[in-house]
């Protein structure tokens, strides 16, 4: 399928989800609208991801099956300055997907729009009705659970669960990949948009997800969220923890972060006692251990500085460590196989 994706003013550094899908998504990207840098490419921001030309606005994106809101930012929220990008998408005959909290299909002139052309909207972040609570039987399941946690929201969790995916499936592993957030969804075609679920049914929905797929796979890797200190989003870090009662983690870590992010003034916790912070939670629930770590080094230009980085990470977590992307994840796909 050909798309375009919307990444306004935020492309790379904050279009978490318009990078995941040019990275992962089997979609055939024809341009990414961004109005701060038209005329660019993709290739000039984000070397390693498939290449696609950057353009202002909708009207200048050839034609495509679908448009993808490729920003989620802080709430959710849509911004209107979009608004005129999606009705000529709908105008176009264009489906168009999100991963907002503003639903698409509650909008009165999107529905309109795709009424009349047959379009759908495709809002991600909608889980279905029939979600329960948790049964706590995940860890029941003959695969086995690894699941990505973090030291802050947006360093990388989505990422390193797909990259250890695919070089466990390069070693011959039947491994699998339950996402939890829109990106992954998006990515995948399935899973419950966890931070979108009501408290109680938390757990149940990513249990759900792992339940579905267990007898599939040797190995399932669950995509982590936000980060047990983050003042907003924490409570549903804790939720895929009990929810999914994996076996192992992997602590994931961007490079010189040192303030929790949208809430600059909480620093963020010694790499230990996030370790003992996560370990203590999951054991009452289901006694684990997080066995590696993954770093995003992305904002580190020298390879030789970034290895640096990684080295100091792994001493600090007692661990091995890498960043997935940048260098090869045999150490800690070692650990958790």
């Amino acid at each position: 399928m050909q798309v375009a994706i919307l990444a306004h003013e935020k492309f790379p550094g904050r279009a978490k989800t318009a990078v995941g899908i040019l990275r992962y998504a089997d979609y055939d990207v024809a341009a990414v609208l961004d109005r701060d840098h038209p005329g660019e490419r993709v290739n000039d921001h984000v070397p390693d991801v498939q290449d696609a030309p950057i353009v202002a606005e909708m009207d200048d994106v050839p034609e495509v099956d679908a448009l993808i809101i490729g920003i989620a930012p802080i709430g959710g929220g849509f911004d209107e300055s979009w608004r005129s990008d999606v009705t000529t998408a709908l105008s176009r005959g264009c489906d168009v997907i999100s991963g907002l909290h503003y639903f698409l299909e509650d909008d009165e002139e999107f529905a309109r729009l795709a009424t009349a052309n047959d379009c759908e909207l495709w809002d991600v972040r909608k889980p279905h009705d029939d979600l329960t609570v948790s049964q706590g039987i995940a860890k029941d399941v003959d695969a086995e659970i690894v699941l990505t946690v973090g030291t802050d929201c947006s360093v990388g969790k989505m990422t390193a669960t797909l990259e250890l995916v695919q070089a466990a499936r390069d070693r011959g592993v039947n491994a699998g990949f339950i996402p939890t957030g829109q990106t992954g969804i998006m990515i995948d075609g399935g899973g419950n948009p966890i931070d979108r679920v009501v408290s109680d049914f938390t757990a149940g929905a990513v249990e759900e997800t792992i339940l579905e797929r267990a007898d599939e796979y040797d190995y399932l890797f669950v995509e982590g969220q936000g980060s047990i200190v983050h003042p907003a989003y924490s409570a549903v870090t804790c939720g895929i923890l009990h929810g999914s009662m994996p076996d192992k983690l992997v602590l994931c870590h961007e490079a010189g972060k040192e303030a929790i992010h949208g809430y600059e003034s909480v620093s963020l916790p010694p790499i230990s006692e996030y370790v003992s912070l996560y370990e203590g939670l999951a054991r009452p629930i289901h006694e684990t251990e997080i066995v590696a770590g993954a770093i995003n080094t992305s904002g580190i230009a020298d390879d030789e500085d970034a290895r640096v980085a990684v080295a100091e990470y792994g001493s600090e977590l007692d661990a091995p460590a890498t960043d997935l992307v940048r260098f090869d994840a045999d150490a800690v796909l070692e650990v958790i196989l």
